[in-house]
């Protein structure tokens, strides 16, 4: 089962109707039975554009990184058959592309955090997966986070280029959400054919929501082209702060990224419907002078996920 759809107006009783790019309760029930939902043709073409120039960038920067560059750790490599091949870049926002931030403050974004986070939503993450070029390595079956499930926790991904079944698309298992799963145990009875897996063929363009907590991955292919997804996580701030593993002044830190991906999708995009941010009085940061410093604010620590073992959580 699957369901797509193009920006239409919400309907949402828990969401105010504020843009066409607020989720209905439609999409927001087949979201929390199913674990994902796809956004058609959800980025308009000329902000697309710039977020696929900006990833291109950024392979670029951490193909030519030195080890003595503040930001050589958020490069990350793997160990393929074929050599060393780059596959991430964490903390985008820094990273010289003013695109990411862009992209955050669009309402094509925020609007959709709003209606499964509530107001209060925090950016938690933000980074780019890809396969380079005739890189068709798997990505075992996993669970991103596990938590209580007292809060929607979920993912934004950005399809920057065409997904195809036969290229390594994402596989997704509906209704996993809803408990931690043994991977291993799903690996070894059904390899990459568990009952009722959906395979998520993505255009440029296009968003798939998925719940940290529903089991994706992608098998191994031969090289295909280049395959490049932006991730943005949300959460509640009422849910980090009861349940962790962060604390109120990460929470602040990060929530005052809104505000500078507001003013910079304004500067970029005068002419188009702005979001108009609700957050709780309680909530609403101070944001200092120094942008710079604002644009990368580290983990430490991360909320665990499920995987087969230790290797492939790497």
């Amino acid at each position: 089962m699957d369901i797509s759809t193009t920006a239409q107006p919400a309907q949402s009783a828990g969401v105010a109707a504020r843009s066409p790019y607020h989720l209905s309760e439609e999409q927001i029930r087949f979201f929390d039975e199913n674990g994902y939902l796809v956004l058609r043709n959800w980025i308009p073409r000329n902000m697309l554009r710039r977020v696929q120039e900006a990833g291109q960038a950024w392979i670029e920067m951490g193909l030519h990184a030195s080890a003595d560059d503040p930001d050589y750790d958020d490069y990350i490599f793997a160990q393929r058959p074929a050599g060393r091949t780059m596959f991430r870049v964490n903390y985008v926002h820094n990273k010289g592309q003013a695109a990411s931030l862009e992209l955050l403050g669009a309402p094509q974004v925020l609007a959709v955090a709003e209606s499964l986070c509530g107001p209060n939503f925090v950016p938690t993450y933000e980074s780019m997966v890809f396969k380079q070029e005739n890189d068709g390595a798997a990505i075992r079956w996993h669970q991103d986070a596990v938590h209580p499930r007292s809060h929607r926790i979920f993912n934004f991904d950005l399809y920057l280029d065409a997904s195809r079944a036969d290229g390594g698309a994402l596989n997704v298992i509906p209704k996993t959400q809803l408990q931690r799963q043994d991977i291993c145990a799903l690996t070894e009875k059904w390899g990459w054919n568990p009952p009722g897996v959906i395979t998520v063929e993505m255009e440029p363009g296009d968003v798939l929501l998925h719940d940290v907590m529903v089991v994706h991955g992608s098998p191994d292919v031969e090289g295909k082209a280049l395959r490049r997804t932006i991730y943005y996580e949300f959460r509640a701030a009422e849910q980090i702060l009861a349940e962790g593993p962060w604390g109120s002044d990460w929470v602040d830190r990060r929530l005052r990224l809104i505000p500078l991906a507001l003013r910079r999708y304004q500067q970029a995009y005068p002419d188009q419907p702005q979001f108009a941010w609700h957050i709780s009085p309680q909530f609403r940061p101070e944001v200092s002078a120094d942008e710079q410093q604002e644009l990368k604010i580290v983990h430490v620590v991360h909320s665990g996920g499920t995987f087969c073992s230790a290797g492939d959580a790497g």
